[in-house]
């Protein structure tokens, strides 16, 4: 193959290089050896491998075919560089799979390693409370140990005192013993030294008394005589038909008139109370009664006027919408005689609840009671009656009752978890009774600061839940201006004693309080207006 030694094709054997003859006495040195010392390097060569090659070139170059041929193995040469590629690339994915399988093998290592090390934690934890536990259990046995011993220690000193109290008391008893005979010695020896002085006086005495012990005898036969005469009289009249018939009539009669006019009284008395008097559990209402009505009679007419249900409370705008939509729904079933919702009102105190109550029961046009659930417990056996007599008597209103109880949660708590009384549990059960079904006639509202502690008996009387929460930024600053006009502004601007106020910025004032007051109620904002009005500082608003 002449093109593996990079000839042409051109005509004529190659020409074939003989080898270089050795220098001067080098042949014959390596010659004159006699074989035995070896040779150079192209001394064992075999000239007729490359006479061979030589000889397949030039027929190959002569051949017709040497085009095709060369072809033939520049194909069969790409091949095998496409094959040693295709090795290369096999030998690639296989050192990427390699890669992943050890990535893999490092990946379960790590969540083994991260398993055992959280099965340690798991149990390096429970020991730790296993000996939390038996620490504790140590302390609670010693402190055990140590009560029984003191327990102990109390008790012998208690049965010392008790022996000493007992023997004091044995030596007084003694001692008293000792002086009471001495002194009924004396007595009786001074009695009867009295008698000897005076025997002649107790004579006297004894006269004296056998001559009214006579008298008395003679007043007595008198008096059996009378009661005979008395007894004759009683057969005669017991004899007479007509008159004792008469009698028996009469007596009867009067009985039947007593009898009647008692329970006549007891009756109206109830009436009376359950129209016109206000239940005991009932600390205030807008309702008409007797004495309010004599008292304060216009007061009465210009409380009846309807009013805005948010006058005059200030309230998220969320909230604010919630509790006017209910306001308009309780005036529309006001005046359609409809069946009322109850409510049940939550949040922090003094957010508004109880006030809110009495502004819807005004704008509604109805009547409100207020009543506490604290008042409820002390009443014992008497709370199932007057829970019945607040029922009864909000029923009678004919303008329809808004019954507000605030602190509810203190006597409507969870009859099966909580340890309440008898008494507590079956006024409970009087005001389940009461509140079964929805009235036309009074409407029920609770408020809380945990309604978690109702009872699930209570969740099912209840329509609507409006959450009061603690007034945010605006509502803080509304009601910070709400009670500086009301407490400084007003008593600075009007009346015959002005305040003298600062000239400063107002409504920043304000709204650096609001900001400072995060987390306050509206009362204890309130409160803080009344504190700015009490003191003398205040006119300079320095807060």
């Amino acid at each position: 193959m002449s093109w593996l030694f990079g000839w042409g094709k051109s005509s004529g054997s190659p020409p074939v290089e003989e080898p270089a003859a050795p220098a001067d006495g080098a042949g014959g040195a390596s010659g004159g050896a006699g074989g035995d010392k070896p040779g150079d390097k192209w001394s064992n060569f075999d000239p007729t491998g490359l006479e061979r090659a030589a000889k397949a070139a030039r027929e190959l170059d002569k051949s017709r075919h040497a085009k095709e041929a060369l072809g033939l193995a520049r194909m069969q040469e790409q091949s095998v560089q496409l094959e040693l590629q295709s090795k290369v690339k096999e030998y690639e994915v296989g050192l990427e799979q390699l890669k992943g399988e050890q990535i893999q093998l490092q990946g379960e290592e790590r969540r083994k390693t991260l398993a055992e090390e959280t099965k340690q934690n798991q149990a390096r934890a429970q020991y730790q409370d296993k000996l939390a536990r038996q620490r504790y259990d140590d302390q609670l046995r010693q402190q055990q140990f140590l009560n029984e011993e003191n327990l102990r220690k109390q008790e012998d000193s208690v049965m010392k005192q008790e022996a000493m109290r007992k023997a004091t008391i044995e030596h007084e008893m003694e001692l008293r013993h000792k002086n009471d005979l001495l002194r009924v010695e004396a007595e009786a020896k001074a009695r009867a030294q009295v008698e000897r002085e005076n025997a002649d006086l107790i004579r006297e005495q004894i006269r004296l008394k056998a001559a009214e012990h006579r008298q008395t005898v003679l007043e007595s036969i008198n008096i059996s005589r009378t009661g005979a005469v008395f007894g004759e009289g009683f057969r005669a009249f017991v004899s007479d038909w007509d008159k004792l018939t008469a009698t028996v009539a009469g007596l009867t009669l009067l009985a039947a008139g007593v009898y009647s006019s008692r329970n006549a009284t007891a009756v109206a008395g109830r009436y009376i109370e359950s129209r016109l008097g206000k239940p005991s559990l009932v600390r205030e209402t807008s309702r008409l009664t007797v004495a309010e009505a004599i008292k304060h009679p216009i007061k009465v007419k210009l409380q009846s006027r309807p009013q805005d249900a948010l006058e005059g409370v200030v309230l998220s705008a969320a909230l604010e919408e919630r509790v006017r939509d209910i306001a308009i729904a309780t005036r529309n079933t006001r005046q359609n005689r409809g069946l009322y919702r109850n409510i049940l009102m939550y949040g922090p105190p003094g957010t508004g609840k109880t006030l809110f109550a009495k502004k819807l029961a005004l704008h509604s046009g109805m009547d409100y009671a207020i009543m506490t659930g604290g008042d409820v417990a002390p009443m014992g056996r008497d709370g199932v009656t007057a829970m019945h007599k607040v029922f009864d008597w909000a029923s009678t209103s004919g303008r329809g009752l808004l019954l507000f109880v605030d602190e509810a949660d203190a006597f409507l708590r969870k009859r099966a978890t909580e340890k309440i009384s008898e008494d507590l549990r079956a006024t409970l059960n009087a005001f389940l009774y009461r509140t079964g079904e929805q009235s036309n006639k009074f409407m029920l509202v609770l408020a809380s600061n945990q309604p978690e502690q109702f009872d699930w008996a209570i969740n099912d009387r209840i329509d609507e839940i409006v959450n009061f929460a603690l007034p945010g930024l605006e509502e803080r600053e509304r009601l910070v201006r709400l009670y500086f006009d009301k407490f400084v502004l007003g008593p600075a601007t009007t009346g015959r004693q002005r305040l003298k106020l600062a000239q400063f910025d107002y409504g920043q004032k304000c709204s650096d309080i609001a900001n400072q007051a995060e987390g306050m109620s509206g009362r204890e904002i309130s409160k803080l207006g009344v504190a700015w009005q009490v003191s003398r500082k205040s006119c300079l608003f320095k807060i």
